[in-house]
């Protein structure tokens, strides 16, 4: 069993900055698979919003957050981390992290191709 847990989230300024974390546990070589965040607004999908392959040298991002938000990981603690900047309104979500079935992929985004899902972390950005 793979447990994730996220952590960070909360409420901040437009312009704000905050910093996810996801820490995994369980059966699992953290390394050897693609980690990945979503998010879900009110009212709409689950949407991708990054992801980071297993050895961490290769990641991809969401049009409307590239150049704001950076994730990284740390396979020796088994974390993966969303620094987010200049945040706006729009940020405003649950965001989930969740592990991929593969160490990368060509198509991070869906997300169909992750296994194991954490119960996410509000963030809320105000003006």
């Amino acid at each position: 069993q793979v447990q994730l847990v996220e952590s960070g989230g909360g409420l901040v300024q437009a312009g704000g900055s905050l910093r996810l974390s996801c820490a995994a546990s369980g059966r699992i070589f953290i390394s050897s698979y693609a980690m990945g965040w979503f998010r879900q607004a009110p009212g709409k999908e689950r949407e991708f919003v990054a992801a980071i392959s297993g050895s961490g040298f290769s990641a991809s991002y969401a049009d409307s957050v590239r150049g704001r938000f950076t994730i990284s990981r740390d396979n020796a603690k088994s974390t993966v981390h969303l620094q987010m900047n200049t945040l706006k309104l729009e940020d405003t979500a649950v965001y989930y992290c969740a592990v991929h079935r593969s160490s990368w992929t060509s198509s991070p985004a869906v997300d169909i191709s992750y296994d194991y899902w954490g119960q996410g972390t509000q963030v809320t950005v105000s003006s």
